[in-house]
């Protein structure tokens, strides 16, 4: 539902979102994102956008821009990287 309403953005190429360790709610949503060539779009716009499209709780946290996402072989989104790169660079 939340990649859902992210995709419908018109700059949005890619999204997919992950819940990542959170020390107040335990785990809050993040949306990574890839924005469609010759478009710009910042963390504050995404999570505007989701703001009456959405419950409270799942609007994500946070964005994070990539140039791409990563895909197993047969093209499905590598949400277990996602999540285990969100770890390593948590401050």
């Amino acid at each position: 539902e939340v990649e859902n309403v992210i995709y419908e953005h018109p700059a949005v190429a890619e999204a997919a979102v992950v819940g990542v360790p959170d020390p107040k709610w335990q785990e809050v949503g993040r949306a990574f994102v890839v924005v469609k060539a010759g478009q710009t779009l910042s963390e504050e716009e995404v999570i505007a956008w989701c703001q009456g499209k959405l419950a409270r709780y799942k609007i994500p946290k946070s964005v994070v821009f990539l140039d791409v996402l990563p895909r197993t072989a047969a093209g499905k989104v590598l949400k277990r990287d996602l999540r285990e790169w969100s770890e390593d660079t948590r401050s």
